[in-house]
């Protein structure tokens, strides 16, 4: 099954709130950018967490056959950058994620609030 950036996006955040994921913001950054389709930002408790966040996300989507195409700053745990082509997931130590402040340097794409339910990869 192919999923679309959407159903990605819808995927990234029911697995981030899964695994305990603070403040999580999606951002339609397509409307703006050709970055990607979607960026999804939240926020950890601690490095070990950050860490444990994109493990699982890397996990559930190894299982849907989606592989990253870049991922960076597992070691640090500070800011965690998984880029799944069109779909980019940020995860962040919340004072790393004040200080880059992606969704004012974004503020012009809009944030939107994804149904978990439409997600194709979880039956809805």
């Amino acid at each position: 099954m192919t999923l679309t950036a959407k159903n990605k996006a819808i995927m990234a955040v029911h697995i981030a709130q899964e695994k305990k994921g603070v403040n999580i913001k999606v951002i339609e950054i397509g409307k703006v950018s050709l970055i990607a389709d979607y960026f999804i930002i939240l926020s950890s408790t601690s490095k070990r967490h950050a860490q444990a966040l994109a493990e699982f996300i890397l996990l559930k989507f190894k299982k849907k056959g989606i592989d990253p195409l870049t991922q960076v700053g597992q070691k640090e745990g500070r800011w965690i950058l998984l880029d799944f082509g069109d779909v980019v997931v940020h995860v962040f130590q919340e004072e790393d994620r004040k200080f880059y402040n992606l969704e004012r340097l974004w503020a012009h794409a809009p944030e939107v609030i994804l149904e978990i339910g439409s997600c194709k990869a979880f039956g809805g």
